[in-house]
């Protein structure tokens, strides 16, 4: 067996408007960099190679918290140590804290010959979000685990589907603050009105046909959120002029990724996801802050586990 391996764990959307902790999809760009080692002594060791100050102690940090999960159903003399070097920035809204904890044990996973199934490494992934946010959510880390589109049916037993999806082109817009996963849950509702569950049920249920028949129209009139959106669209500066705009421009639709604050929107063309890149640009912009915009399509693979040898 190598006992090192390279992994680049990829953004992702969650909840993808309507499908709150239920639906999620991969970027294929940004992504972090991991290097995963199998050492023959118990315990995971955690080095931090880039500028977030995110702990070292793997009980206290998503990816050692995934890989202890791991631990307890392998033997005594087996840990791991990680060099993690994050691209995607914590508290982005585009799954920082799954890409961590889904790297870890998908490398962790390869240099033990694959001996835990996809759904297991999102349950010892799930320890590393509720580290994050309180919560065990898997809507980010399906998606990272298995590539492209992920329904997330069940968390208890897990049961977790690969949507086929037609050909989409993802823009993102990633207002400089931050907006904390356990902060943007608190401020839910509730208790919701069966006219707006029903309403709820009947989109996310239009957005999974529309993405299995490559239905554009349909996606586009499923990516409605009467519930989580209009209380967290609060937290984002311009959010409504910027997801007003991408539709006049040619987007199907779109909303907040994940908890916020980046926003996300879905277009048939490139060029399309290219002209909502620049209204997210144009709105910041007259507002006076910050922000990143990413253009990717969506990611089939998930984890991307490198093939060349790794130089120390």
């Amino acid at each position: 067996m190598k006992n090192e391996i390279t992994v680049y764990p990829p953004a992702t959307v969650a909840n993808v408007v309507c499908g709150f902790d239920v639906l999620g999809f991969a970027l294929e760009s940004p992504c972090d960099k991991m290097l995963v080692r199998l050492v023959p002594r118990r315990g995971v060791t955690i080095i931090n190679k880039d500028d977030f100050d995110l702990p070292p102690e793997p009980e206290k940090n998503v990816a050692g918290a995934a890989l202890l999960a791991m631990l307890k159903e392998l033997p005594d003399d087996i840990g791991f140590e990680v060099e993690s070097t994050k691209s995607i920035k914590p508290g982005s809204g585009i799954g920082s804290s799954a890409a961590s904890a889904s790297g870890a044990v998908v490398g962790a996973n390869h240099l033990l010959g694959n001996r835990f199934s996809n759904t297991d490494l999102v349950r010892f992934a799930m320890s590393g979000e509720e580290v994050a946010s309180g919560v065990k959510h898997a809507d980010n880390l399906a998606p990272c685990i298995y590539g492209g589109v992920t329904l997330i049916r069940s968390m208890d037993p897990l049961d977790i589907i690969k949507l086929d999806a037609p050909p989409l082109y993802v823009t993102i817009t990633h207002p400089q603050i931050e907006v904390k996963t356990s902060d943007a849950r608190q401020i839910l509702k509730k208790q919701i009105l069966l006219t707006d569950a029903i309403k709820q049920w009947g989109n996310i249920a239009g957005l999974v046909a529309g993405l299995m028949k490559g239905d554009y129209a349909l996606i586009s009139r499923s990516l409605v959120d009467v519930l989580i959106e209009p209380v967290r669209s609060i937290l984002i500066p311009g959010f409504d002029e910027i997801k007003r705009r991408s539709k006049e421009a040619g987007a199907l639709g779109g909303g907040i990724s994940g908890s916020g604050p980046a926003m996300f929107m879905l277009c048939k063309e490139e060029g399309t996801a290219r002209q909502v890149a620049e209204v997210g640009k144009e709105v910041y912009a007259k507002i006076g802050l910050p922000c990143l915009t990413y253009q990717s399509r969506i990611n089939p693979e998930g984890v991307r586990v490198s093939r060349e040898p790794v130089l120390s």
